[in-house]
Parts: structure tokens; C-alpha cells; sequence
């Protein structure tokens, strides 16, 4: 018979083979059974119960129908003997196994029949292409097995994921809410393994920045979709340190960071942020470029509401805002685009630092004399108001609210 590469290697396997094994198959599972614990020693431990029940399964199964392929063009496994490995794959994972475990324990199977084989059957007497068809059936049929393994054990763990995703984001809501009664936070929390802490932070990213966000945040967050962002509930932290980390994570997905709340009040951080996120906080830088004009900031840094708090009070009442603006204002009226950002920004960094020039100079990237010309025209523009407290706050909120 000529060999084709679609034909399985048990095709050229002459029938004898499984005549000279079908006595002796329980022979050969036990002495599989009692050596696979000394073998893969993660097993040392009786073959009794479910466990000892699925393997001896397992391997009588397996043993049968490898013997059913000889001189076929059969596959490997019938849809029950898939089935019992993928069970056994994930039965694995039920355990806290590795699937390496259980794929040692077929490829010392695969020995054991070998042996057996060798010495019920002659084999100086098979054809050197008898023998290979042999060897590569016996590695094909443990490949069709480990394959089956393998599959069940990645379905176990997408599954598993996905449930615990599913608790995870009940207990963002649950938090959300507000829902204290019962206890059900805590319990939900240590069912998902997830610590309550007493303080948290609610962050919003958008959806189209949202890829890999899990992974960028760690277990210590919890994330699910909501609306058109994905929300995340973090512990709260006032370390320097951990802010840094959770920026990087964060970075250019255009994220908005409530204030820290106590767990029971996490809705009021989404509140916040959500609002923020609303008006826009924080996404307006305003540096000095070479003409002094106003250029957009970085819009895809992260925004922590808790510095732009001032911010987000004055925008919560843009009418009343932009009254108080065209008034504070008006002297600007009548200059030129350019000449009016250069000064008003100069303005916000002048309130911002009490008039310290040095601080003004670094914000602004410019000298302290440019500073000083610019106070100085300022001074003259609004005359003794710059002298008023309550001018100064009003000047300072406007500003602050984007007011240009």
C-alpha cells in the first residue's frame, strides 16, 4: 500500500497488534494506574473517587479505541473519548492543576503500551515501515488526546474568567449603588478575592481606550462597561508612588479620576468624574508658544478631579459663569487675539503664584523680565482692580473656567 500524508500512521498497522492487546488491556491500565503516581509525582495519592474513577476511565478508554485503529482511516477519538478528555483537561483546572501534569501522565501511557506491545508482539519481526507506522501512531493518538486536554482545560479557564468578570463587575455596581445591606459587598468581594478597601477612586476611560485596560490595571481593579465608558473601581491611595503607577496605566486613554470617597459613598466619585468629564476639566492646557498664543494641552493625559476641583465648581454654573466672565474681562476688550492670550494666561499664572515672577517664568517658559513687562500691562489695563481681593478671586475663577 502506497502511504499518503492524509493517512493516518494506524492505517499501515497490521491487525494482529490489537488481537495480541485486547486480552491484557486491564493488565495494562493498572500497571498505568499504579505507575502514573510515581511517574508525574503531582498524582502521588490513591486512584479512589471521582479522581481515580476519571483517570481509570481515561485510560481504558484510550486503550480500546487505540486498539479499534489499527488498519483504519478512523480518527483518533470518537466524540465520547473527546469529550472524556476535555473533561479531564478541565478537571484540571478544578484542581488547581497544571495541564503539563496531565499530559505527562498520557506520554507515560503512551511508554507503558509501548512496552507492552514490545513484549506480546514481536516486533524484530515487523518491517522497518510497520515499526515507524507504530511509533508515529502511538505519539499521533497521545497528540489527539493532549489536544482534547488542552482544549477542555482553556474552556474551564474562559469560563471561569468570564463568571468571575460577571461577579466582579455585580460588585462594581453593588459599590456604585451604594448597596451596603446584608453584607453583600464584602461577601461578593471575597468570593471574587478582591480586598474591600475603605476608600476608593471611580474612574471613567471612553470606549475607544479601553483595550488591554485590565491587564494595564491589575487585579486591584474593578472595570465593567457602562453607557459609552468603561468604568473602574480602584482602591484609593494617597501615595505618590501609586498615583504614578496608575497615570502610566492610564496614559492616553483619557481617563477621569473621581476624589476618594469611602466604599459606601463610591457614586459620589463617579458623580464627580462623570461631571468633570462632562465640562471638560482638564483637557485644556494653556502653554506659551513662541507667539504667546494658547495651544491645546496633552487630551489624552489622565485628569484627577481632585486638582481641578475649583475648576469643576465654577463650570457647574456656565451662565453665571460667563456673565461674571464678559464683566471681569471687558478690559481685554478690543486687543488683538495673540496679545490678549499672551496676557491672560500671564494673568491666571500671576494670580495662581501671588506674583511670584520665578514660579510665573518656569510655568510660562519665558523670562522673569518678559514677566514683568506683562504685569505691568495688565496693571495698566485693569488699574486698581489687580489691588481688590475679590476682583483678584473672580479674575482667578474665570480663568480657571477657560475664560480667554
Amino acid at each position: 500500500m502506497v502511504q499518503t500524508p492524509s493517512d493516518p500512521p494506524w492505517l499501515y498497522l497490521p491487525a494482529e497488534i490489537s488481537a495480541a492487546l485486547r486480552p491484557v488491556v486491564r493488565d495494562i491500565v493498572e500497571a498505568i494506574i499504579e505507575g502514573i503516581p510515581r511517574d508525574v509525582p503531582v498524582y502521588a495519592m490513591p486512584m479512589e473517587g471521582r479522581f481515580g474513577q476519571g483517570v481509570r476511565q481515561g485510560v481504558t478508554v484510550a486503550l480500546h479505541r487505540f486498539l479499534d485503529l489499527p488498519g483504519t482511516r478512523l480518527e483518533a477519538l470518537s466524540p465520547d473519548g473527546k469529550w472524556i478528555y476535555e473533561s479531564l483537561g478541565r478537571g484540571e483546572v478544578r484542581s488547581g492543576r497544571s495541564l503539563e501534569s496531565l499530559l505527562a501522565a498520557y506520554r507515560y501511557g503512551a511508554r507503558v503500551t509501548f512496552r507492552a506491545i514490545s513484549r506480546l508482539v514481536d516486533v524484530s519481526q515487523m518491517p522497518p515501515d510497520v515499526l515507524l507506522a507504530l511509533g508515529e501512531s502511538l505519539f499521533a493518538y497521545i497528540d489527539e488526546i493532549s489536544a482534547a486536554s488542552a482544549q477542555g482545560y482553556a474552556q474551564e479557564q474562559s469560563e471561569r474568567a468570564g463568571e468571575q468578570q460577571r461577579l466582579r463587575a455585580e460588585l462594581l455596581e453593588m459599590l456604585l449603588r451604594g448597596d451596603s445591606s446584608d453584607g453583600g459587598p464584602a461577601r461578593l468581594a471575597a468570593a471574587v478575592g478582591w480586598t474591600l478597601p475603605e476608600s476608593v477612586l471611580v474612574a471613567l476611560v471612553p470606549f475607544p481606550h479601553v483595550e488591554g485596560l485590565r491587564a494595564a490595571l491589575g487585579p486591584d481593579a474593578l472595570v465593567a462597561e457602562r453607557g459609552t465608558d468603561v468604568v473602574v473601581v480602584l482602591p484609593a491611595t494617597s501615595t505618590t508612588r501609586r498615583r504614578r503607577q496608575l497615570d502610566r496605566a492610564l496614559a492616553g486613554r483619557r481617563a477621569v479620576v473621581g476624589p476618594s470617597r469611602p466604599w459606601q459613598q463610591a457614586g459620589e466619585s463617579l458623580q464627580l468624574a462623570t461631571s468633570a468629564g462632562a465640562h471638560g476639566i482638564g483637557r485644556l492646557g494653556h502653554d506659551a508658544d513662541g507667539a504667546g498664543g494658547v495651544r491645546p494641552g496633552d487630551a489624552g493625559s489622565t485628569v484627577w478631579v481632585e486638582d481641578h476641583l475649583a475648576e469643576l465648581v465654577v463650570r457647574a454654573e456656565p451662565l453665571a459663569t460667563d456673565d461674571l466672565a464678559r464683566r471681569r474681562l471687558a478690559p481685554l476688550e478690543g486687543l488683538r487675539p495673540p496679545v490678549r492670550a499672551r496676557l491672560t494666561e500671564t494673568l491666571l499664572s500671576w494670580l495662581r503664584h501671588q506674583g511670584q515672577r520665578a514660579p510665573i517664568a518656569d510655568e510660562l517658559f519665558v523670562h522673569q523680565q518678559t514677566v514683568g513687562y506683562r504685569v505691568a500691562q495688565l496693571k495698566q489695563i485693569f488699574g486698581d482692580d489687580l489691588d481688590d481681593p475679590e476682583v483678584r478671586f473672580e479674575l482667578e475663577l474665570v480663568l480657571r473656567a477657560g475664560h480667554r
